[in-house]
């Protein structure tokens, strides 16, 4: 991903997950309340926002970095992001709506994306690029 597709998820994931948030909050509240599922919804947003602020971030970093490792390894955090809030935050919702039962095993897949991001991150910060010292 580059900054601007990364800047582009940023504003999606920080759009819908108002959205989303909301809707849980007036529209769905009985109803997510009533089968018990109003934490696995407010975990879907609280995820889905905090690594929509998160893509800003790294967004406004790929776009004043040069290519070499410290700038694949940020790519790769907002890939890994991206898919995770997706999977993540995309299960949680459907479990609440009461979707199929296969994607319970989803969402740990999605939380396996989203740490591998914040790895990704990490390995960043500990690349040493050709121009430092």
């Amino acid at each position: 991903m580059n900054h601007r597709t990364t800047l582009l998820a940023a504003g999606l994931f920080g759009a819908t997950g108002v959205a989303i948030g909301a809707f849980g909050a007036h529209g769905l509240h009985a109803f997510l309340l009533e089968r018990g599922m109003s934490n696995a919804w407010e975990t879907g947003v609280r995820y889905h926002l905090l690594h929509a602020v998160a893509l800003l971030a790294v967004a406004l970093w790929l776009r004043h970095t040069r290519p070499g490792s410290v700038h694949t390894c940020a790519r790769w955090t907002a890939r890994c992001w991206t898919v995770g809030v997706l999977l993540f935050s995309g299960s949680l919702y459907g479990i609440a709506l009461g979707g199929p039962r296969w994607l319970g095993p989803v969402t740990p897949v999605g939380g396996l994306a989203l740490l591998a991001g914040w790895f990704c991150l990490i390995a960043a910060a500990l690349v040493k690029e050709e121009t430092e010292s």
